[in-house]
């Protein structure tokens, strides 16, 4: 006769059944098919393994399922859209961890006009947030390009940038207040829509760009804007980064704060457009190396700012800083212009070859002066390198992306190679820049992170792990 062995409390399946019991058997998910969109990263870099996704319908949910996790010990993955591009939301290949969606935590809770806030829960899509704003007349100005995807809990863990920074900043400082599951269950709920509040530490940002290592975010109060009446958008060739940089001045001269976005792009990120991405196609007749491409917005008269456009752009064209020019005569062809700049990943996707994406960050006058130094340092060192450029000169924010034609995707070694990411991180830390500037550590950069970072930034990082997550339970291995 033979025995059943008692489970352990703490063993996944005994947890799992009691994160059941809790919030109900609709809100676990434990078949391998219902699993699969959760253990992998949406680019198939990152997989792995999980013993349950959990999906609580309300904050008092996340907290029950905090609890049963601290008394087991047991692992939680934070999970918002999974667009991410560094790995943090994916679990380890140990089957221990559970992941934690908050997609069924998508409601909008409040907005209110009069002091321009929005208040919605976690899990709610970020163009959702903007659709709402827009419905008050107003503008919540986060945008990027998985914005039809990405929920605003994972854009503020992760302390996302997008196109709209130069204007209006970060994430970061969209953000009036949150609300926080803690590790250990309890919930603080700092849903405050002040602009002043100095009533000790400004707790909310130790959250915000934490990527779900100390706590969950379960709902945040937003800044909203006036919506802009008008819109001016250019697609500008210009010679090259040095002259993108001097447009930038002589724009912001004519045009000042309203200039809510300026990328530089190289054509080669946008030749891969053109060849993968259907319906695209170079605006301009003449190939050049550079493009800008801006766009300026105002609550007043549509052609006064197209003519204030139009004068910058004269004097440029005088000046030789633009080749050519191209002016969006309506929202249309504005957005097929958006649509070539946002397809830029998805293009290079396309590629077989393995592509070393580097999210970086120098002061914005030494954006030219790196380029040319990166670029032979690559040119150098790994002969026949083709590079993809492009991102937010306006605030210093490159996406300066490489690949070895000879380095295809399907091979291990290609993927694993660092070679060429140091080559560029080394360079930026000379330039006294940042490595991720929108992205965030994830688990692809935690050795970078440790290599860079200066050891009393990191004893102080540590510090706040150790004093909210003691027993190293929050989304593990990510950025610490």
């Amino acid at each position: 006769m033979s025995i059943r062995p008692q489970m352990n409390d703490r063993s996944p399946a005994s947890v799992v059944d009691r994160i059941r019991n809790a919030i109900g058997p609709q809100a676990v998910l434990t078949a391998a098919a219902d699993l699969e969109p959760y253990v992998v990263d949406w680019r198939g870099v990152y997989r792995g393994t999980a013993a349950a996704v959990v999906r609580p319908a309300n904050t008092a949910e996340v907290a029950a399922v905090m609890k049963i996790c601290a008394e087991s010990g047991t692992p939680v993955v934070p999970q918002g859209g999974n667009t991410g591009m560094c790995g943090a939301s994916v679990p380890n290949t140990g089957g221990n961890e559970i992941v934690l969606t908050l997609a069924r935590m998508n409601k909008v809770l409040d907005v209110d006009p009069l002091n321009n806030t929005l208040t919605a829960e976690a899990g709610c899509v970020l163009a959702a947030i903007q659709q709402a704003a827009s419905d008050a007349h107003r503008l919540f100005p986060l945008s990027l390009g998985a914005e039809g995807s990405c929920q605003i809990g994972g854009n503020l863990s992760t302390n996302a940038g997008g196109v709209n920074v130069l204007r209006y900043g970060n994430t970061r400082d969209l953000v009036l207040g949150v609300e926080v599951v803690l590790p250990d269950g309890r919930i603080w709920n700092g849903l405050r829509g002040l602009r002043k509040d100095n009533t000790g530490y400004d707790l909310k940002h130790l959250f915000i760009g934490a990527e779900g290592t100390l706590g969950i975010i379960t709902a945040a109060t937003l800044k909203l804007f006036p919506r802009p009446a008008a819109n001016a958008t250019a697609w500008m060739a210009v010679p090259h980064p040095e002259a993108a940089l001097q447009l930038l001045a002589l724009m912001r001269r004519h045009c000042n704060d309203r200039i809510t976005a300026f990328e530089l792009i190289s054509r080669h990120s946008l030749e891969l457009v053109w060849k993968h991405v259907p319906g695209t196609r170079d605006p301009i007749a003449e190939p050049h190396p550079w493009y800008v491409l801006t766009e300026l917005a105002d609550a007043g008269n549509e052609q006064a700012l197209r003519t204030d456009l139009e004068t910058a752009l004269e004097e440029a064209l005088q000046q030789s800083l633009v080749d050519d020019v191209v002016i969006a005569e309506n929202r249309t062809q504005a957005q097929a212009l958006w649509h070539m700049r946002e397809s830029i990943p998805e293009g290079a996707r396309q590629e077989p070859v393995m592509v070393y994406r580097h999210d970086i960050a120098v002061a914005v006058g030494r954006i030219p002066e790196f380029i040319r130094e990166a670029q032979s340092a690559l040119e150098a060192r790994f002969p026949g390198v083709k590079l993809i450029c492009f991102g937010h000169l306006g605030d210093g924010n490159l996406h300066y992306n490489a690949y070895l034609p000879e380095r295809l995707r399907s091979d291990a070694a290609a993927r694993d190679a660092h070679d060429v990411t140091e080559t560029v991180y080394d360079i930026v830390q000379q330039y006294g820049g940042s490595f991720s500037a929108e992205h965030g550590i994830g688990l692809s950069k935690v050795a970078e992170l440790a290599r860079y970072k200066n050891p009393v930034e990191l004893d102080l990082m540590r510090t706040v792990k150790r004093a909210l997550d003691p027993r190293g339970l929050m989304n593990p291995g990510k950025v610490l």
